[in-house]
């Protein structure tokens, strides 16, 4: 399994010494290190994900690294499929291919696509990019295990400027309506997408009460506390006949503070004086 990944001591937590807050910080260092040579974008967007993605690789997800293929692991999405270098960090951090091939992210002839791609790639179940799609998926594939008597779980991590898509709402509607509890939505509420604030482009809230109308268990956590995050997605008390949502509240460019919450560094490359700046605040 996972070499970040262990038993739960009595106590219902992972040992100090290997940690998912441990995992997070070198997600971080990846995704800045993997933009940086690769002259690619989004930085922004992963480093407000990277705690979500510890937490689900290093916590949640029953994925192993020596099988991807596992019949019975849990699926996971992205839907924010331009934050693929975070995903790809977690999966290589976790040992689903070598540290070294992070090297190759965004470059030419590489399958470390700038969007994450499933092609060669263990650990990644489907392509994605195109906005509003990934919840749509992740609810096919919660409702085929369903019909088929499978106890694996799937997870979804959205944006939160692709719920101004009618297809997130399409995909949320048919989830409550076949009562799809063994499906897990995480919306990583940054509060910017990609030219400008949420508030300032379509206006979310009262954003719980939408998920909750349409028939959601809803959870709002903070997407930086991994105590809040383990919370928000465990099992225990679970409707098992509801999807849930995890509203994530995060901070765009979590952990480098010139990154963030600014519109910025959705698409700026870190280079020169700012890479090494970040790479500093990062360790």
């Amino acid at each position: 399994m996972s070499r970040f990944r262990a038993e739960l001591n009595g106590q219902g937590e992972l040992p100090a010494h290997w940690n998912t807050e441990e995992l997070a910080a070198r997600i971080r260092r990846d995704v800045v290190q993997m933009t940086h040579d690769g002259n690619s974008s989004h930085v922004g967007s992963c480093l407000s994900m990277a705690d979500a993605a510890a937490v689900l690789y290093g916590h949640v997800l029953r994925v192993d690294p020596d099988n991807p293929e596992w019949e019975d692991r849990d699926r996971f999405v992205l839907s924010k499929g331009h934050a693929g270098a975070c995903v790809y960090a977690a999966l290589a951090e976790s040992g689903f291919f070598p540290l070294s091939k992070l090297k190759t992210h965004y470059q030419d002839g590489s399958d470390l696509s700038g969007h994450v791609s499933h092609k060669g790639i263990p650990g990644v179940e489907v392509s994605t990019g195109s906005l509003g799609h990934g919840l749509g998926i992740g609810t096919g594939l919660a409702y085929g295990a369903a019909l088929d008597g499978h106890e694996w779980r799937t997870y979804v991590l959205m944006s939160d400027g692709e719920c101004d898509e009618g297809s997130v709402w399409e995909a949320a509607l048919f989830a409550a309506h076949h009562g799809l509890g063994n499906l897990t939505a995480i919306v990583d509420y940054n509060k910017i997408q990609s030219l400008a604030r949420v508030d300032d482009t379509i206006r979310l809230e009262p954003f719980a009460d939408k998920w909750s109308s349409f028939g959601w268990d809803v959870v709002e956590v903070d997407g930086h506390d991994h105590t809040d995050l383990k919370r928000g997605l465990c099992w225990d008390g679970r409707s098992p006949d509801r999807p849930r949502v995890v509203i994530a509240h995060t901070v765009k460019g979590k952990g480098v503070s010139f990154m963030e919450d600014t519109v910025l560094w959705h698409y700026r490359s870190p280079q020169g004086d700012e890479f090494d700046a970040a790479m500093e605040e990062l360790g």
